[in-house]
Order: C-alpha cells, then sequence, then structure tokens
C-alpha cells in the first residue's frame, strides 16, 4: 500500500501538494531571515519560537544533538528546502504559530483542484529531520518537551481565536472548499452539514475558531449503536472513534521490546502502572489512528462503569527511526505514523479503565496525542438518564463521551482482558487494516 495514501491526511497523498507546502515555507521562512541579517525587523523570532529556541541553545546537550541530527536527516533532494540549522527550524516555525491550517495545491494556478488538507502543518516540518537517531534522543528528552508543550501551546491559544478561523472559509485554501468538504465528507464520513452541528448561513459556519471547528460535535441521532439482530449487547464492543483500523494484536505482554517492523505493545509501559498491566497481560489490544479531518471527541465503547481516568504527559515528535515504507526510499516521510504501537508508551495519552459486563471485564481505552496534537482533554458526558451512584466513577452506556482530542490528528487503543476472549470482525470485513470505520460501529464481540 502506497505510504502516502496509508497516512490518510497526516501526509498529502500527492507528493507535488507536498514539496508546494514545504516549498513555501521555506520561501516564508528565508524571507523572515533574510529581513532578521538586514536589520528590517526588531524582534529575531515570534516570542514563543523564540522562547523555545533559547531554551535548546542554553543547553549544551540539546544543542549538540540538534546539530547531530542536522548532519543524519534525510534532508530533501531539493537544496532549496533543506534545514541547515536551529535558526532555519525556528524561522520555518514562525510562520506556522501564527495561522491555522489549510489546503494547499501542488499549483493553485493551473490547477486547484489538486489542494489537500495539510492538517498538521507543524508535523510536516518536524518529519523532515525526526528520523534520526539523535533526533531519538532530543525529542525524548524532558527539559526539550517542556518546552516543546509551552510552543504548542502558544499555538493551541491562537487556535481558539476567531482569526484562526479564517480558514473556514469556500474559498480557495478553505476547510469547506469543494476540495475541502470532498475530504470531510469522504469515506462514508457524510454530508458535513447533515452529519455536524454547524450553521451555513453564518461565517465559518458558526464555528468561533479553528479549535470550535476541529472539535465540531455531531447532530442529535447521528452514528448511532449498531446493534445487529438478536445481538447481546453486554457482550459487545463499539468503535470508539471514528477512526482507520491501524492494526491488533493478541497474547500482549506486560513488558516487550518495540522493534523496527511489526512492533509489539508493553502494556507496563502504556499505562504506567504495573498492577493494571499484570490485569491486561496475555489479552487482546486494538489501535486506531483519527485523520484530520476526521471527528475527535471520544466515546466508551462498552456500557460499564469509568473506574480509572488519567493524563500521562509524554513526548510529541519522538519516533523509532527506520527507513521508510520502500526500501529504496529516499525521503523516509511519515515514520511518527509508521510507530503508532510505540507511541501508545512514549506520547502524551489520556489512560480509562472501563469495568463492563461479567463477559467484556475490565477495559482499557488510551486516547494517544500525535504531534502537535498536545492536547487530551478528559470530558464524560454520560447519558442524563442513567442513575448515577458516585461522583468519581460515572456509569456510562456504550457511546457516551469521554473526552476529546484538540489540534490535529491523533490515535487510539482499546486494550482486553485475556478472560473476556474478545473476537474482532475480521471474518466479515468490518475490522480491515486501512478501512475507515464509524463511531459507534460494533467491532467485535467476546465470546467468553
Amino acid at each position: 500500500m502506497p505510504p502516502y495514501n496509508r497516512y490518510n491526511g497526516w501526509l498529502p497523498s500527492n507528493p507535488a501538494v507536498y514539496d508546494a507546502f514545504v516549498a513555501n515555507l521555506f520561501k516564508r521562512g528565508s524571507a523572515l531571515k533574510y529581513r532578521q541579517l538586514e536589520g528590517r525587523i526588531g524582534e529575531e523570532h515570534v516570542p514563543p519560537v523564540q522562547e523555545f529556541g533559547d531554551v535548546i541553545r542554553q543547553s549544551t546537550v540539546m544543542k549538540n544533538l540538534f546539530d547531530k541530527i542536522i548532519e543524519q536527516a534525510s534532508q530533501p533532494r531539493d537544496s532549496t528546502r533543506r534545514i541547515e540549522s536551529l535558526d532555519d527550524l525556528l524561522y520555518l516555525l514562525d510562520p506556522i504559530v501564527g495561522e491555522p491550517p489549510k489546503f494547499v495545491a501542488a499549483d493553485p494556478a493551473l490547477d486547484p483542484s489538486t489542494a489537500e488538507p495539510v492538517g498538521v502543518p507543524m508535523y510536516l516540518l518536524f518529519d523532515i529531520i525526526s528520523n534520526t537517531s539523535a533526533a531519538y534522543d532530543l525529542f525524548r528528552m524532558e527539559e526539550f518537551n517542556a518546552a516543546l508543550k509551552k510552543l504548542l501551546n502558544a499555538w493551541g491559544t491562537y487556535l481558539q481565536t476567531l482569526d484562526s478561523a479564517s480558514t473556514l472559509v469556500s474559498d480557495y485554501g478553505g476547510w469547506f472548499s469543494p476540495q475541502g468538504m470532498g475530504v470531510l465528507q469522504s469515506a462514508g464520513r457524510g454530508s458535513f452539514d447533515q452529519t455536524y452541528v454547524s450553521d451555513p448561513s453564518k461565517p465559518h459556519r458558526g464555528y468561533k475558531s479553528w479549535d470550535d471547528f476541529f472539535t465540531r460535535a455531531f447532530q442529535d441521532g447521528v452514528r448511532p449503536l449498531e446493534l445487529p439482530p438478536g445481538s447481546q449487547r453486554d457482550r459487545m464492543i463499539f468503535n470508539a472513534c471514528e477512526s482507520t483500523v491501524e492494526r491488533w494484536r493478541h497474547g500482549v505482554k506486560a513488558h516487550d521490546r518495540f522493534w523496527l517492523k511489526g512492533m509489539s505493545y508493553s502494556l507496563s509501559d502504556m499505562f504506567q502502572d504495573e498492577n493494571l498491566a499484570k490485569e491486561f497481560e496475555g489479552g487482546t489490544v486494538y489501535q486506531a489512528f483519527l485523520s484530520p479531518q476526521d471527528y475527535h471527541r471520544w466515546h466508551s465503547p462498552i456500557d460499564g462503569t469509568v473506574e480509572l481516568a488519567k493524563i500521562v504527559d509524554g513526548t510529541y515528535y519522538a519516533v523509532l527511526p527506520d527507513e521508510g515504507w520502500y526500501d529504496d526510499e529516499v525521503e523516509p516521510s511519515g515514520a511518527l505514523i509508521r510507530c503508532q504501537p510505540w507511541l501508545s508508551q512514549s506520547s502524551t495519552r489520556a489512560v480509562f479503565v472501563i469495568k463492563g459486563s461479567e463477559y467484556i471485564g475490565r477495559v482499557a481505552f488510551i486516547a494517544i496525542g500525535m504531534a502537535e496534537v498536545s492536547t487530551c482533554a478528559i470530558k464524560i458526558e454520560p447519558d442524563p438518564t442513567i442513575e448515577q451512584t458516585s461522583n468519581e466513577k460515572p456509569i456510562v452506556h456504550a457511546g457516551d463521551q469521554l473526552g476529546m482530542f484538540h489540534f490535529g490528528g491523533s490515535s487510539h487503543v482499546l486494550v482486553f482482558q485475556h478472560a473476556a476472549k474478545i473476537q474482532l470482525r475480521t471474518e466479515d470485513q468490518v475490522v480491515v487494516r486501512g478501512r475507515h470505520i464509524q463511531l459507534r460501529r460494533n467491532i467485535g464481540v467476546s465470546v467468553a
């Protein structure tokens, strides 16, 4: 399967669109750089980018690692688009943190229909330098991630302003352009205005910011629970996120090593809890990823009681270095997407444990922030008809909201205990790697 298509919105499917975005970013970054060299602007960088750069410069270890990244990175073949120093990276970050994600065309003057979303622009930039051993060391450092978190939070604050709604339009480059609507309604997502809470009569369809659009809600009645005739609800597992199937594994271990190919899952590292890992040892893991154009709220996969809900801090752009999807790749893009099992134990994430029926037992749901998706917001909204017995352990129905991601694409994992004997719907082709599955679809059943 071609890597660009597999990444489903994380990288443009047309390499020419990817090249156009990166080329334009380098052009704008170079203009800022030379204006600074000529003394025509006061501040070297916008404040959050300046602060991020200062933290790296003030650490000999981090600065040396960044210099090694430049030596090791498989840079674009076009010499005008190479990151050759920390300053180069900072000048490229300057324009990103002051604007919302948009659509980009390979050549808008000739064919605007080639436009595709660049929903995670900062990721495309870090993707150039992340697939190196030096980046693996630097991008896992606590001090580096603390500085990066401040930068991402500053951009996130901007994405909650009215100005960030500037790309929520029907003009070229807008998310509601013909090309934008084509992506937002692709893969069976449905008519935008009939699926999501929106108001076509208002500016920006009623969304007050980019983040308001990104965290948009479904209309009432959209995505009902899939309950086949004769099914037994207390044995059923429902899709917790609108997402594309990545992989699944049976017989997972409490402790495991992550290999470059055919990666395993390590429960202890995922949960950051040794006792919890032992409870799920030998069970089943199911993982799927969300694209920038997807619905980004999480929902309970079962009926049950939420016994645990916590945030685990982690990394943002660290990856397991590899040689790309093909053996002969010159510029191995997309390493972050290829190592999703490893991200389940390294990235910032929200961890839930829900106690279900006697058949299903306890189920863990892990919402994984990827790249600039640094915010995992826990916001449990049980069905109001449920009589709650505890404020600390809310009872939820399958499909009730658990929380949401902010600002970009992401991934999620479901973990089942061995005794539940979970059987995923692989035989009838519902659970297939690379398939986009709607929220609340039945994806498996306990045969215990």
